[in-house]
């Protein structure tokens, strides 16, 4: 089964297009779980709290890499796929260089840790993305529109009479989605700009960060960026659901349970 078919088998499955978002900060982990190994078992439980609320994971290599806690992110991303297959995995990597390098980076996201989809940065062009597209089974998830308000630097220059990242939804919709792999991240912080992304793609999916700890509103995004069945989004939310426990009393994973069922049901409510 291929990315794209998977994420909409999840999104009916679940009823959701909660993405929770694996970004283990060590500082905010329990006092014993505060190692490279207790990193690994703190994913787990939040995978194991929250997988049948979700429609995919998104762990961000980055949190992991800064731990020397690669071997730990492939453990968690093969308990995803062995304990829950039917959820997207996607790995939040943002990778961008030359084709050559991007095969590698390509083979690292797709073989090494076996995820479902990865994301890509779009900036050194077509032959950068070109590598993870011969990969037909997976998804190449490609920034357009992100939820960081720096992000307009670049993204608003205008190329022949449309902002940068209208242009890129359209190159990847018009031309570089030739296998029907590709999706694109649109900031939920911006829901103007992704009802724009979304009449320009059809019902290509978006990966949306920016809810909880980000404060995107979660009415404007769905609003503004579901397809005519009320799908074709994976909402992230990271931070809230991960350290959702409170002061005392709460189990870390109950927490992040009741966090991500609230959220999840919240969404639901505008679809």
């Amino acid at each position: 089964m291929n990315f794209v078919d998977k994420l909409a088998q999840a999104w009916n499955a679940n009823r959701s297009l909660l993405c929770v978002g694996l970004d283990p900060d060590l500082a905010r982990l329990p006092e014993n779980m505060r190692s490279p190994d207790g990193v690994a078992a703190f994913c787990k439980a939040i995978v194991d709290a929250t997988a049948d609320v979700a429609c995919s994971f998104k762990p961000q290599i980055a949190y992991f890499a800064a731990l020397r806690a690669e071997s730990q992110l492939e453990e968690v991303c093969d308990y995803i796929r062995t304990k829950y297959p039917n959820v997207p995995l996607v790995l939040d990597a943002k990778r961008g260089d030359i084709g050559a390098t991007a095969a590698q980076y390509a083979r690292e996201a797709y073989e090494r840790y076996g995820a479902d989809a990865v994301t890509v940065n779009p900036y050194m062009g077509f032959d950068s993305v070109e590598p993870y597209l011969e990969w037909q089974e997976r998804g190449v998830i490609v920034l357009c529109r992100t939820s960081n308000p720096g992000g307009s630097d670049l993204q608003f220059l205008d190329v022949g009479g449309m902002p940068l990242y209208q242009h890129v939804a359209k190159l990847v919709a018009d031309k570089w989605n030739r296998n029907g792999q590709c999706a694109l991240v649109v900031g939920a912080t911006f829901p103007e700009e992704l009802a724009k992304v979304r009449a320009l793609v059809g019902d290509m999916p978006l990966l949306v960060p920016g809810i909880g700890a980000q404060g995107g509103d979660i009415e404007a995004t769905v609003k503004a960026g579901r397809t005519a069945d009320g799908t074709g989004m994976m909402i992230n939310s990271s931070r809230a659901i991960l350290y959702a426990q409170p002061q005392a009393g709460e189990d870390f994973a109950a927490a992040a349970r009741r966090v991500a069922l609230d959220t999840r049901d919240a969404i639901n409510a505008y679809r």
